[in-house]
């Protein structure tokens, strides 16, 4: 850490005697989206206390758009580019062994590409985001003790098993769950709904109105994490009918958490995922840093805290 903050200094020193890098950036998901909003605003900052050109585009969280808006960034040869590693490894492989030869360097965040990461960190690729197994297995193992959930209940996990690496921390949830000794039932969430949450509303009606007896309900997006309040109130279910877990804080979420709609928050802070990744493509392009790999889920979001950060969270910093 002492190594970044020292290559930062410097860039900050030099940063108005050097022309302008321009660099490209998947914001992951829609324009205004509650994820993406922090997200951008920390790549946002980090390309001003930088003097960096930072061009920003939205994938809606299809895999195939990042890929495309990808092919687009390639072609118009930036400095560096820093992706979302939704669409796998096996997607990515040849467009980065392009970017090599031209001398782009990439990096990814949010989600990470373990194999590209392994074969380019020394030209700077590196990854800024969670352990999303790990998360996974931490959000539901915080969720238990603080709910004091009996062994045999009956848990929901809505997430993205169906996407090669962001499918882990679902994974991570399934797994710990079963090791708890909890009755999962899982949904995958649509294209459509992944794309816009709020028509997610009729999944979760229904479900609830199937399976009443469930006690814990984690939702692996957190764009639907922000939208809990308003399904369970269409459902026409209480604030405190259900332990909901989820993850990202948007506004909408600090609502519902103070409200009793949601109750407990993986917090991944992708303010620091935009702010850094940025950071490391500079340190590479600039000083010939190798890829930095930092995980930036650091904790829990619930009642007990939300005032601490509720400030913050408005201005889309946390």
């Amino acid at each position: 850490m002492k190594k970044i903050l020292l290559a930062l200094c410097l860039l900050l020193g030099i940063a108005q005697a050097t022309p302008k890098l321009t660099f490209y950036f998947d914001a992951g998901g829609p324009v205004g989206g509650a994820y993406d909003s922090i997200v951008v605003n920390g790549a946002r900052m980090a390309a001003k206390n930088l003097d960096i050109n930072l061009k920003i585009y939205y994938s809606n969280w299809q895999a195939s758009k990042m890929i495309n808006n990808f092919k687009k960034a390639l072609a118009s040869s930036p400095a560096g580019i820093a992706i979302m590693g939704h669409p796998g490894d096996d997607a990515f492989s040849l467009l980065l062994k392009k970017a090599e030869k031209r001398g782009i360097i990439i990096t990814s965040l949010d989600t990470p590409l373990p194999r590209a990461e392994q074969k380019y960190a020394p030209k700077g690729f590196g990854y800024v985001g969670t352990s999303y197994y790990k998360s996974g297995q931490a959000l539901v193992k915080e969720a238990i003790k603080r709910n004091k959930t009996k062994k045999g209940s009956l848990a929901l996990v809505w997430g993205l098993l169906s996407q090669p690496t962001r499918g882990m921390r679902a994974r991570g949830m399934l797994d710990e769950l079963k090791k708890e000794g909890m009755k999962t039932i899982y949904i995958e969430i649509s294209n459509e709904i992944n794309k816009d949450p709020s028509l997610g509303s009729p999944v979760f009606t229904a479900y609830i109105t199937k399976y009443p007896q469930t006690k814990l309900i984690f939702i692996d997006h957190g764009g639907l994490t922000a939208q809990m309040e308003n399904f369970s109130k269409i459902a026409g279910i209480s604030a405190k009918a259900y332990y909901i877990c989820g993850g990202s804080l948007s506004s909408a979420t600090i609502h519902a958490i103070k409200n009793g709609y949601v109750d407990l928050v993986s917090d991944g802070q992708p303010f620091l995922q935009g702010y850094l990744a940025v950071t490391g493509l500079v340190l590479s392009k600039k000083y010939g840093f190798s890829g930095l790999h930092i995980d930036t889920g650091a904790g829990f979001i619930s009642k007990d805290n939300i005032k601490q950060i509720e400030s913050l969270a408005k201005q889309n910093i946390r």
